[in-house]
């Protein structure tokens, strides 16, 4: 975590065959508390409240819903897109500021910098939802959004949540790449 230190955040990575929901629910039985992550279909049963040995709660990734628009405002140049993304990323310019405080000094900025700029944003949001289609990439980055903005807003009173979980991804890309490249049969060379 980017909070309380400069040191790099660590990591455990669990094989799963399939992008099936029941290896997260294996490898995660005994958990109980706060994980950040996208919004994997396969993590749903995990934010149940009457799981247990309790509730996963849930805090969502910026970077995700940012990638939904920024995917749009750079193919399809849309001005919507470009607007979410210009406002997405004063949050992420206020995190780069309070990176590596404690999770106290970095709640206290988000209340003073954050706060405000997430209120004007849901608000905008919103405006936009009302008169955007329901099935166009747009209105489904919207929705996006919107539908996940309680557990987007979740890092705001805990200081320990980042605002995405890009250290987490990036660790994983590797191991990604490498799986790929070891299972790959080797090609065959002419003779």
């Amino acid at each position: 975590m980017p909070f309380g230190g400069r040191a790099r955040p660590a990591a455990a990575f669990l094989y799963s065959p399939d992008r099936s929901g029941a290896h997260p629910e294996r490898h995660l039985a005994s958990f109980a508390g706060l994980m950040q992550a996208d919004a994997y279909a396969g993590f749903n049963r995990l934010y149940a409240p009457g799981r247990a040995p309790g509730p996963i709660i849930e805090a969502a990734c910026w970077a995700h819903a940012r990638r939904k628009f920024y995917e749009l405002a750079q193919v399809a140049k849309a001005p919507i897109a470009t607007e979410a993304v210009t406002r997405i990323d004063w949050l992420f310019a206020i995190e780069r500021a309070i990176h590596g405080q404690s999770a106290e000094a970095r709640s206290a900025a988000r209340a003073a910098s954050s706060a405000p700029i997430l209120a004007e944003l849901k608000s905008w949001l919103r405006a936009q939802r009302e008169r955007t289609s329901r099935k166009s990439e747009i209105g489904k980055a919207l929705d996006y959004a919107l539908k996940r903005w309680s557990a987007l807003t979740r890092l705001m009173p805990d200081g320990r949540i980042c605002l995405s979980n890009n250290a987490a991804e990036r660790a994983l890309r590797g191991i990604a790449v490498g799986r790929h490249n070891s299972t790959s049969p080797a090609p065959i060379a002419a003779a």
